[in-house]
């Protein structure tokens, strides 16, 4: 008999761990209660292996200690048991060469009379995750598999998993997913059931990849006797098992409408649920299987409320969250539903920020002509918030619904006054509103200007509302009275302006004030564009030099460029594409709806599913009947070559198509003769009258008190293109996908050029007369996707290029690239000239 352990040792804290010298005393224990039978050597391994296991949760390594450890594992105590299956599995797989030493009295565990001790065994046989150990793997999960308690069953169902992550040729040579899925349909017990379901959809989608019969078993799954077998014993899952099991009903594809009825009826206790994750699982299976439904689906909004609200006030704020965002998802798809529950959304004083911010969205998103008024009137009460994001994101919601054309008399008045609280921050956020409701509302220009020039500049801190009151004053200063003059001490503050936003919007107004008011503003421009010139920010010099340019070449042409007639922007641009809300609701019920964003774009690329956005040019096609001088191959089909993101709601993109205004400047406006040296030295801007003069002799430096010294023009890149390039589809896509990107510019069109794109044809003749061929065309109203070449002559040097072009903003993206990137910039030169002549002949 192997001799006690003093009682000196069993006293030892397990609590504070001394590294090498604990580590050596505990083998020494462990070696001398191997084998004992003493009547408390069971009470003295269990002390002993708490030490070892404070140990490792100290960060001491303790692997000197494994085979001290094997050998003592050989006791009934399950509590001892349990440390000892925790202190292998931790060092199995850093220890490989160790980890056999652990084989046989895990084996031998296996087949213990005590299902628990079974049950551990068989679960840490599993973690271990050795790949030489494969081989005695194999057997004790399929007799686990066959086992009469349904705790080792459970423990099988889970191992075979894990036996396929570590080798899944054993995995299937086993046949272990086909003892699943018998197992599945046939045990009682419904934990043993959940487990075979999860192993099974784990295996054969991995399994997938590489074999049609695992994707044939997947197809199984989602037959209709499986779905109603695990739908009829819903009730005795757990809580996980149930959600697993309604993402599995989520997927089925009904053959009419009688199942899809049958499927509700089942479920419908399931929404009263005190689980949030079962209620919400099981509102995405009645989403889903109600999509070709329109009357059936509105009912099933109206069904999953009072769940969805219910949930939302009770639980923790974070619970609350996560149903909300789901909740955010269903209103902003179909707000007039829940109109009639906007006091549900309302914040409560105990909501923290992240929730209050959510409410108000919502607020927002479900305003109509029948709550308008309740709804601005709570959010005014928030302006005073003492959170001031919150405060801001108020008045930011009460701007928004005013956008929507909803009470906007009524909410014009609240907005200006808010301006009367002597609060920077909600001066600032109304101000960008005011200017936001002016673009949209003109009419309402004298109410709002009458307030507006009450302000001091030096009242508002914030850049953006200081640039917001300075369009104001540019925009509408023929009817501010001190307008000039106030913009005229914002530039001679001009240094202590450290925003070049600020800056920006000073160098416009002072321009747009001065065609308005030129004999008040003459001096103001002056100084502003001087101030700009010699500004170290690079937007603010180049801005203020094209105004000089400008100004240099025309003053009437100037005038068309800042100040032109405008019409009001009928809808401003969403944030979100249509697509990417489609694709947020099919993944309800999981993380993408708590981001607001699809899965692809926070996951790794090893765990996106099959969607993934792209910029191929896979589908071109070869239409020898459509071939214009080159080749070229347009595809009728009006998604062909638009990417993912780029086929969005055309009726959408038409009206968004320009968050600012809907006028278009002229091309000639842009044309390299407004930079060119050439322009004219001598240039009267105002005569007596306060109108423009072409027979004053004052220069233009002399006139806004200038002495700059302009900078030479930029030469005029000399590029000669061959007339008759070739190039075929396949050489033209395997270029593009190795060219690396030479330049990425957006460029005008001419409103006539906008206006003949209506007749796409017309585009690709006009470039060829310019030498550069189009091999692929598609889209349709307002956004069309060209596909251009050209080649260098006299060398084999191609240019290819990718044009987007959008009618209703007349604007092209460019994507250019080169064989010689030393000549992209040229060949840029030379395709924005020939677009900005198309349709002018």
């Amino acid at each position: 008999m192997a001799p006690t352990v003093p009682s000196a040792a069993k006293s030892a804290s397990p609590s504070q761990p001394s590294g090498k010298s604990e580590v050596a005393d505990l083998k020494q224990q462990l070696r001398q209660l191997a084998g004992s039978r003493a009547p408390d050597a069971d009470d003295q391994r269990r002390d002993v292996f708490k030490r070892v296991i404070s140990c490792m949760t100290a960060g001491i390594d303790v692997s000197a200690a494994f085979g001290e450890m094997v050998l003592c594992s050989a006791t009934s105590d399950v509590v001892t048991k349990k440390m000892c299956y925790l202190y292998v599995g931790s060092h199995a797989r850093a220890h490989p060469d160790l980890a056999l030493l652990t084989i046989n009295f895990l084996q031998r565990d296996c087949r213990d009379q005590d299902p628990t001790i079974r049950g551990l065994a068989l679960r840490s046989l599993c973690s271990l995750r050795v790949p030489n150990l494969v081989e005695y793997l194999v057997t004790p999960l399929t007799t686990g598999l066959k086992d009469p308690s349904a705790y080792v069953r459970t423990i099988a169902a889970v191992g075979a998993a894990k036996l396929y992550h570590i080798s899944a040729t054993a995995c299937i040579d086993a046949d272990l997913p086909a003892s699943l899925k018998a197992l599945m349909l046939s045990d009682p017990d419904a934990q043993v059931v959940a487990n075979c379901l999860h192993a099974l959809q784990e295996i054969w989608t991995l399994e997938a990849a590489n074999s049609e019969a695992a994707a044939r078993e997947i197809e199984t799954l989602y037959s209709k006797p499986v779905v109603f077998y695990l739908l009829n014993k819903i009730k005795e899952f757990s809580e996980w098992a149930q959600c697993i099991v309604l993402e599995l009903a989520s997927k089925f594809l009904p053959s009419d409408n009688n199942e899809i009825f049958d499927i509700m009826n089942l479920l419908e206790d399931r929404l009263q649920h005190a689980n949030g994750a079962v209620v919400l699982a099981t509102i995405k299976v009645f989403l889903h299987l109600t999509m070709s439904m329109t009357d059936v689906h509105q009912q099933v909004y109206e069904r999953i409320k009072a769940p969805l609200l219910t949930l939302v006030g009770a639980g923790s704020p974070e619970q609350s969250y996560s149903v909300l965002c789901h909740l955010h998802l269903l209103v902003m798809r179909a707000p007039m539903l829940f109109s009639s529950d906007y006091k549900s959304f309302y914040c409560q004083f105990s909501d923290p920020s992240y929730v209050k911010k959510l409410k108000l969205e919502m607020l927002t998103a479900i305003a109509n002509e029948s709550n308008t008024y309740e709804i601005v009137t709570e959010l005014c009460e928030y302006a005073g918030n003492v959170d001031v994001p919150i405060a801001r994101e108020s008045i930011r919601a009460v701007g928004k619904i005013a956008l929507q054309q909803y009470d906007v008399n009524a909410i014009v008045d609240r907005l200006l006054q808010f301006l009367e609280m002597d609060k920077d921050y909600v001066t600032a956020e109304t101000l960008v509103l005011v200017k936001d409701l002016l673009r949209k509302y003109p009419q309402w220009s004298h109410d709002c200007i009458a307030v507006v020039g009450n302000i001091s500049s030096k009242n508002i801190q914030e850049p953006k509302g200081k640039a917001a009151l300075i369009w104001m004053l540019g925009e509408y200063s023929q009817d501010m009275h001190d307008a000039p003059y106030i913009l005229e001490s914002l530039v001679e503050n001009w240094d202590e302006e450290h925003s070049p936003e600020v800056r920006l919007h000073l160098l416009t107004a002072v321009m747009k004030c001065f065609f308005k008011r030129p004999p008040e503003t003459q001096k103001a421009l002056g100084d502003t564009l001087a101030a700009g010139l010699s500004d170290t920010h690079q937007d603010v010099h180049d801005r203020a030099l094209f105004y000089y340019r400008l100004l240099q070449y025309s003053p009437n042409v100037a005038e068309r460029v800042v100040n032109p007639p405008k019409q009001a922007v009928s809808v401003f641009a969403d944030t979100q594409s249509s697509e990417i809300k489609d694709r947020i609701f099919d993944e309800f019920n999981s993380l993408s709806v708590v981001y607001q964003k699809p899965s692809y774009m926070f996951t790794d690329k090893e765990h996106r599913g099959p969607f993934e956005y792209s910029e191929d040019l896979t589908g071109l096609t070869e239409d020898p009947e459509n071939v214009i001088s080159a080749q070229r191959y347009q595809e009728n089909d009006n998604d062909l070559l638009l990417s993912t993101s780029d086929k969005e709601d055309n009726g959408t993109r038409a009206s968004n198509g320009s968050s600012t205004s809907t006028y278009n400047a002229p091309s000639d406006l842009i044309s390299p003769s407004l930079i060119s040296s050439q322009a004219p030295a001598e240039t009267s801007l105002v005569n007596t009258g306060g109108t423009y003069s072409s027979q004053s002799n004052f220069s233009l430096d002399d006139l806004l008190g200038l002495s700059v010294t302009e900078a030479p023009a930029l030469p005029q890149p000399t590029l000669a293109l061959n007339s008759k390039p070739v190039l075929d589809p396949g050489t033209f896509q395997r270029k593009w996908g190795q060219l690396a990107l030479a330049l990425s510019q957006e460029c005008s069109l001419s409103p006539q050029g906008a206006v003949a794109l209506m007749n796409p044809q017309s585009l690709i003749r006009h470039m060829q007369s310019n030498h550069i061929q189009c091999i692929a065309s598609g889209g349709q109203p307002p956004n069309y996707k060209f596909f251009f070449y050209a080649q260098k002559d006299g060398a084999a040097a191609f240019f290819l290029v990718e044009c987007i072009v959008n009618t209703a903003s007349a604007k092209a993206q460019l994507k250019i690239k080169a064989d010689d990137g030393t000549a992209a910039e040229a060949f840029s030169s030379l395709f924005q000239s020939a677009l900005s002549k198309f349709g002018l002949s």
